[in-house]
Formats: structure tokens, C-alpha cells, sequence
């Protein structure tokens, strides 16, 4: 038995379409875990409502000219989590381990954004990371914790193997953070700055910078976009990204180098299904880019 089938449960089938294990290029995982959330808890209860909403979308997609039900994937259920943080994330490493070792590609629905890190620990070898978020999350430590959501991009960059950190959407930052990511040349793009110069500059940057990385990870934490389009999430920040601008972003930087993603911190009881709708829809749309350039050198 692998960890993946120890530690995971079925659950409602992400977009309705499952291959087998063995057939899949994606596997969807759910991690409902918020046991460090700081303002608004509640994203356990995403991965169920992304799902519901992911059966009530169309699956086609105009920026790849794929639609969802050409691709193989493979929606594993639930993480089983712990309330102790580092249990889960032991957890979710071995299961995403599992996942990379058979050369499929994680696509993680959180949960607090600390699933990142478990996630990473399960790769076995260097990568960049693209984050899309209003934070840096890149504090020492919060209300004495070392690991949690609000610190867990240092901890991925001090405890893995990734090399690079590229953060997008940033807008809601401490000075020591600011300090932090210029000693070890974490770069980010600001919303102002996005914004201002659109998203075909910026994936330039952003591709630029992965020049010389074989495996990028994305996370995207759905409090990048403004309140205005996504008003259920942990942290709500004004002044960011609309769903366009993220959905370009995000199919721009998409290629064969992609390893794995997750979509985070969304709080589906803070709104109508708005949230979650956007959260299916980016996972859509980045399943469909990663598609269409699978076969990419």
C-alpha cells in the first residue's frame, strides 16, 4: 500500500472525470487542514466546495482550446490530516512523494497555505516556486509558532530544496519581511506593479528568472485577487489582482517544467460559492495550459 492510499479517502470526484492511478497525469488531492489560521478559519472546508463548484462549471477552455475532459486525472480524496501541524505535513510529503515518484503531476486543493510546504518536502530534487499571493509569508514566526501560514514560504526557502522564490500579487508585507527577501534576493512582483504593466511583461520577468530551473512548483493562494473577486479567503487584502489578469498570468508561466500546484486558503462559508467557483476555474484553466504544453521540451 502506498501513503497516498494510507493517508487519502475518497470524496466527491474533482470535475466529475476519473482515470485510474496508473492512467492519470494529474492527481487531485484535497488537504483540509486550518489549524494555523491567524484572521478567518474555514479553508478545511474547501476542498469539498471546490469540488461541488468544479461539477457545476464548463470544462472548456479558451485561452488552451483544450477542454478538461481530454485530460487524465485522477482525484485521490483527503488528505487524512492531524490537529498537530507537522504530523500533517509529514503526511502530505509522503503522499506527494508518492505522487512525483510515479512522474505524475500533485494538484493540491487547500487548506491553509502551510500545504505548500508539505507538498514541496516531497520533491526529491532542486525547483523554483511561483507563488501568487497578497503575502510574503515570510516572518521567522507568528504568535510563536515557526510553522505556519504566515511563515511557511521562509521554511520552504531555509528547509528545501528549493532554490529560487518568485512571489506575485504581493500588497500586504512587514519590514522585516521586506528585509528578509532582499538578503537572499527572494524577488516580487507588487498588484500595483502587475498591474500597471499587464501580464504579458510580467510573465516575461517571471520566465526570465526560471531560465535556469528544470522543476517550477506554483501555488496560488486565492487571496492574490481582490476582495471584489474573491471575498471568501483567510486574509482578505484590498487592492488586488482581477481573475483575467491572474488567469493570464498563470497559463503564461505554465509549461513541461510545471511539477505540481496548489490552490489555497480560500474560506467557502465567507460568501456564496463565489470563491470557490474562482478556485475550480484557475484550477481548470492551469490543468488546461499544463496540458497543452506537456509534450514541450
Amino acid at each position: 500500500m502506498s501513503y497516498l492510499e494510507l493517508f487519502a479517502s475518497p470524496s466527491t470526484i474533482f470535475s466529475g472525470l476519473q482515470k485510474p492511478l496508473k492512467e492519470a497525469n494529474y492527481v487531485v488531492l484535497g488537504v483540509p487542514f486550518d489549524s494555523t489560521s491567524t484572521y478567518r478559519s474555514g479553508s478545511r472546508f474547501a476542498p469539498t466546495a471546490i469540488r461541488e463548484a468544479s461539477l457545476n462549471i464548463e470544462t472548456y477552455s479558451f485561452r488552451s482550446e483544450i477542454a478538461l475532459e481530454e485530460l487524465n486525472i485522477h482525484d485521490a480524496g483527503d488528505l487524512h490530516t492531524s490537529l498537530n501541524i507537522e504530523e500533517t505535513l509529514k503526511r502530505l510529503r509522503l503522499a506527494t512523494r508518492d505522487i512525483f515518484t510515479v512522474a505524475k503531476k500533485p494538484v493540491l486543493i487547500g487548506g491553509e497555505h502551510t500545504v505548500t510546504l508539505g507538498s514541496v518536502r516531497g520533491f526529491d530534487g532542486e525547483m523554483a516556486i511561483v507563488v501568487f499571493d497578497a503575502h510574503l509569508d515570510l516572518r521567522d514566526e507568528y504568535a510563536g509558532k515557526r510553522v505556519c501560514h504566515t511563515t511557511f514560504m521562509r521554511r520552504v526557502f531555509e528547509e528545501t530544496k528549493v532554490q529560487k522564490v518568485i512571489c506575485v500579487g504581493t500588497r500586504a508585507v512587514c519590514h522585516g519581511e521586506l528585509g528578509y527577501a532582499e538578503e537572499t534576493g527572494i524577488r516580487f512582483f507588487t498588484s500595483h506593479e502587475v498591474i500597471r504593466r499587464g501580464a504579458e511583461d510580467i510573465s516575461k520577468d517571471i520566465r526570465s528568472l526560471l531560465d535556469n530551473y528544470e522543476a517550477v512548483y506554483l501555488s496560488i493562494d486565492m487571496d492574490v485577487l481582490d476582495p471584489a473577486f474573491a471575498p471568501a479567503v483567510q486574509n482578505p487584502e484590498p487592492d488586488g489582482l482581477d481573475i483575467r489578469l491572474l488567469l493570464d498570468l498563470l497559463c503564461d508561466v505554465c509549461d513541461s517544467r510545471v511539477v505540481g500546484f496548489d490552490v489555497t486558503e480560500v474560506t467557502p462559508h465567507y460568501d456564496m460559492g463565489v470563491t470557490a467557483i474562482q478556485a475550480a476555474k484557475v484550477l481548470f484553466e492551469v490543468l488546461c495550459a499544463l496540458e497543452k504544453n506537456r509534450s514541450q521540451i
